[in-house]
C-alpha cells in the first residue's frame, strides 16, 4: 500500500495499521474507481464481499451505498466521511457510489467501515491501488477521529478468508 500526500511535495514515512508506509507526491491524483475485498459473516461462515467505489464528477455531490446494506452500514457514510476529514484529508465533493457485491448477500454491522474508507482513499488517489484478489480488509469500525475500533467476529472472518484463498488480511485487531 502506498500513500500519496499531494500537499507536501516530499516523501515521509507513516505507521498505519501497524505497518510502515511511505507517503510520496509521485503518482497520485484522482483514480475515480477502486475495488477492495472484505468479509461478512452469516453464522460462523464468512463470505467475500467486493467493495467497489466510484467517484463521478457529474451531478450533485452525494454518497450512496448500494448492495443490500442494513442501516448500520448505511450509517458508515457519516463515520467514513468524518474520519477522513478528521484525519487531515479533504473529502471529495463528488458523486460517490459504493457497491457491496454480491448484491444478494445481506450485509450487517459496522465492520465494513475500514474497507469503504480504504476504497474511497484509493479512488481519491491518497493510497495507491492495491492489486490482487488475495487481499482483504476485515473488521474495522471507524471512530469519528479516524481511529479503528475492534469488532466482534474477526477470528471467524480470518478463518473463512484463509479457506477462500485470501493470503493477506488487514484488521483492527
Amino acid at each position: 500500500m502506498h500513500f500519496v500526500d499531494n500537499s507536501k511535495k516530499k516523501e515521509h514515512s507513516h505507521y498505519y495499521l501497524g505497518n510502515k508506509y511511505t507517503f510520496s507526491t509521485k503518482g497520485g491524483g484522482l483514480v475515480m474507481y477502486s475495488k477492495v475485498n472484505t468479509c461478512v459473516l452469516q453464522g460462523l461462515n464468512g463470505y467475500i464481499i467486493e467493495v467497489e467505489t466510484d467517484l463521478s464528477r457529474g451531478g450533485l455531490p452525494v454518497f450512496n451505498i448500494v448492495g443490500l446494506a442494513d442501516t448500520s452500514i448505511k450509517e458508515s457514510k457519516e463515520r467514513v466521511r468524518t474520519a477522513i476529514k478528521n484525519s487531515g484529508y479533504v473529502f471529495p465533493l463528488n458523486r460517490i457510489t459504493v457497491n457491496l457485491a454480491p448484491a444478494n448477500l445481506r450485509k450487517e454491522g459496522s465492520q465494513l467501515d475500514l474497507s469503504i474508507a480504504v476504497g474511497l482513499l484509493i479512488a481519491m488517489g491518497v493510497i495507491d491501488n492495491i492489486h490482487g484478489n488475495n487481499i482483504a480488509f476485515i473488521g474495522g469500525e471507524l471512530g469519528l477521529d479516524g481511529k479503528l475500533n475492534p469488532i466482534e467476529g474477526a477470528l471467524p472472518m480470518v478463518i473463512s478468508m484463509r479457506e477462500l484463498n485470501i493470503k493477506k488480511m488487514y484488521s483492527s485487531l
